[in-house]
């Protein structure tokens, strides 16, 4: 039967030398699936509900339109507010298309940067989760494509 440290790779503590706890907790967290996924050139979680809001300019630029008689006539709903648009209601589309009253999605929009609905994702001002989206866009591609190598040698 291996030792302790032969099945977990690592060495005893040497005299007076004290174990890093930051370390031990962090790679327990990662280990055990409960943290969100973590950004080691940043040292900061994302994924885990605490994103950035969306980028001001984003929804300054959002379109927004105001509800005809005939669109009021199909009786739609606000997703966040389920209630109906009305005839010269305020509303914001969203990049992805859902539409939603203007006082219901800009407070949301100064919290999170997604849509309530698909979570569709619109850029923030937070450079370091910009970068983050943009490494795990890049993982997921090289996932992918090992994939597809895998599938056209084995498949």
């Amino acid at each position: 039967m291996a030792s302790y440290f032969d099945e977990h790779d690592c060495e005893p503590l040497r005299d007076g030398e004290q174990p890093d706890h930051l370390l031990h907790m962090a790679r327990l967290l990662l280990d055990s699936g409960l943290a969100a996924e973590w950004d080691l050139e940043y040292g900061r979680v994302f994924g885990d509900g605490k994103v950035p809001p969306a980028s001001k300019k984003v929804v300054e630029e959002l379109p927004t339109r105001i509800v005809t008689p005939s669109e009021a006539a199909e009786e739609k709903k606000c997703p966040v507010c389920i209630g109906l648009f009305d005839e010269e209601d305020e509303v914001k589309e969203l990049p992805c298309g859902h539409r939603f009253h203007s006082p219901c999605i800009l407070p949301w929009l100064q919290k999170v940067n997604s849509c309530p609905l698909c979570r569709h994702e619109l850029p923030t001002d937070d450079p370091d989760y910009e970068n983050f989206k943009k490494q795990k866009a890049r993982a997921k591609q090289r996932e992918f494509e090992l994939d597809n190598l895998h599938n056209s040698m084995f498949g």
